[in-house]
């Protein structure tokens, strides 16, 4: 076996190693955080839905704080069962490949998505679940695939693409008690990251 072959074979077992490790630790991630959201809802039920005030409250100042807090918080758990599955997913996919990209990813999302929320609905209105976060990280992962311009970014965008396209309607103002707002600034914010957290290429200087 040539030296070149070989360096080929190490560079791609280093690549397979370093995809298998940030799977492990995204499967870890998700499913602590999904983990905390079913205890915080399970502590909302017995304190008959008080946690959910700390949502984001339209308009006031107060309600700030819940862009923090409240895609960590469901309006029961039949709510929260709808966002479980495709937040671990969509999560999951978003932080394979960079586990910290996913956590900047993250915090752009929730603060894109919260603040525009905030602005964009009614005063006082509360907005709670991490359908956010879902529509975010499905912005990212569709964005990541034409900045990044990776063959393992574009090949998961198009799965992405094609398997949830039908979130999709969540963005349209027509369905009571659902916040498009928090869909749509959450895919903004996923677009967003993806583009400031885009992989930046060397520019190589002519010679002539």
């Amino acid at each position: 076996m040539s030296d070149y072959s070989g360096s080929r074979f190490d560079s791609a077992r280093r690549g397979a190693g370093a995809l298998l490790s940030g799977a492990l630790s995204m499967l870890i991630i998700m499913v602590a955080l999904l983990g905390v959201m079913w205890i915080l809802e399970g502590i909302d039920v017995v304190l008959n839905g008080s946690l959910d005030q700390y949502g984001i409250v339209g308009w006031d100042p107060d309600g700030l704080v819940g862009i923090l807090l409240a895609p960590f918080l469901h309006g029961g758990f039949g709510h929260l069962m709808a966002n479980s599955l495709p937040l671990l997913i969509l999560g999951f996919l978003a932080g394979l490949r960079d586990v910290g990209k996913f956590l900047w990813a993250s915090l752009m999302i929730i603060l894109i998505g919260g603040l525009g929320t905030w602005v964009t609905t009614g005063p006082g209105m509360v907005t709670i679940g991490a359908s956010g976060l879902v529509f975010g990280y499905f912005g990212f992962i569709l964005a990541r695939g034409l900045f990044d311009r990776s063959l393992l970014d574009f090949a998961i965008a198009i799965g992405v693409g094609v398997a949830y396209w039908g979130i999709l309607a969540g963005l349209l103002p027509n369905q009571p008690g659902i916040s498009w707002q928090g869909h749509l600034f959450g895919l903004i914010g996923g677009v967003v990251a993806a583009w400031v957290l885009r992989r930046k290429r060397e520019i190589t200087a002519s010679p002539y």
